[in-house]
């Protein structure tokens, strides 16, 4: 007999097992709070629900009762299929493994990108470049602009000839295809010129203040008639106002990275022995 059961009371040890009992009937449920799910004797983490719940919400859905339970189902429908590829043997399969291999390499790719231009953000020199062509574009003057946009050239010019004849440019915008404008009588507001597509630039740049083109400009929207209400030098920014704004789109521009990618991985292959 245990010598230290041989000292307790009877009550004492009726105790213990009561304990015992409790803690048993305990720990199963401690378990199941930890698990969204039980497969066939496989549990799925609550964890793993709960990060992607979270991903889920940070791409814009709402957490919800329904969002955990949708979530919840997935990975149950998951992890039955993942128990059949097992029984079947399909992990066994060259083709599968290669295809395996090749996701493992592209997701442990992209995580090395990521860490990549996290450690390595624009510099001041290259946010610098970006902004003086930025400057430069706005020419240093920025024009308050109203047009009239029509489908046809004909249309266009009759409208011309209603201006020639006294017109007001306010009244005839309202037929203007631009939405945006042809309810403010043509008005696009105060932009620099680099804001417009080329044929539209280069119009307004030439008319005095006041006048509006005497013959259509074509664009790909269409044909237009401008006028130039006013020019005045341009509010550009400082540097240090600027740069912010300007790095953020530099990291969100793809061509950007995919350069500074290939210039890192450039560098990399200079180092790397290949026989």
């Amino acid at each position: 007999m245990n010598p230290l059961l041989s000292r307790s009371t009877p009550g004492a040890f009726a105790l213990v097992t009561a304990l015992l009992a409790a803690v048993l009937a305990i720990g199963p449920s401690i378990a199941a709070a930890q698990n969204v799910a039980v497969v066939n004797n496989k549990a799925i983490p609550k964890a793993k629900a709960d990060a992607i719940v979270a991903q889920l919400v940070k791409q814009g859905q709402a957490d919800s009762p329904e969002l955990q339970t949708a979530v919840r189902e997935d990975l149950v429908r998951r992890e039955i299929l993942m128990q059949e590829a097992d029984k079947k043997g399909v992990a066994a399969d060259p083709d599968v493994q290669a295809q395996l291999e090749r996701a493992r390499q592209q997701v442990l790719i992209g995580a090395l990108a990521q860490d990549y231009f996290k450690a390595n953000a624009p510099t001041d020199a290259e946010v610098h470049t970006q902004y003086d062509l930025l400057v430069k574009e706005t020419g240093g003057k920025e024009y308050k602009a109203r047009h009239i946009l029509v489908e046809k050239e004909a249309d266009a010019k009759a409208i011309i000839e209603k201006l020639k004849k006294g017109g007001k440019f306010e009244e005839l915008a309202k037929q203007s295809k631009d939405p945006g404008s042809a309810a403010n009588g043509g008005d696009l507001d105060w932009a620099p010129a680099s804001t417009y597509v080329k044929e539209f630039s280069e119009a307004l740049v030439k008319l005095p203040k006041g006048q509006y083109t005497q013959v259509p400009v074509k664009t790909q929207f269409g044909y237009h008639v401008i006028r130039l209400d006013d020019v005045r030098d341009a509010k550009v920014p400082s540097f240090d106002e600027a740069k912010p704004q300007i790095a953020g789109a530099m990291m969100a521009n793809q061509q950007w990275q995919q350069a500074k990618f290939e210039q890192m991985l450039k560098d990399l292959r200079d180092k790397a022995k290949v026989e």
